[in-house]
């Protein structure tokens, strides 16, 4: 029997939520072992003198925990 956590990961990226995206997955790959999916939770963009200067990404990452 496995047993999975889920965890929330926030990134962003000056270029691109897909950016955001593989910066988190990378990150995240460092840290936790056993990764096993992600899915985006929400998607945000900054915005500074009317044009996008960062893309945000909230993710929730499950990961499976070792006996």
């Amino acid at each position: 029997m496995s047993v999975a956590r889920v965890t929330e990961i926030t990134a962003e990226s000056k270029k691109s939520f897909d950016d955001a995206i593989k910066l988190a997955i990378d990150r995240t790959h460092k840290t936790l072992h056993y990764v096993r999916s992600a899915w985006i939770a929400d998607q945000e963009v900054s915005v500074k003198d009317g044009k996008i200067v960062g893309y945000r990404v909230r993710m929730k990452v499950t990961f499976v925990l070792k006996d």
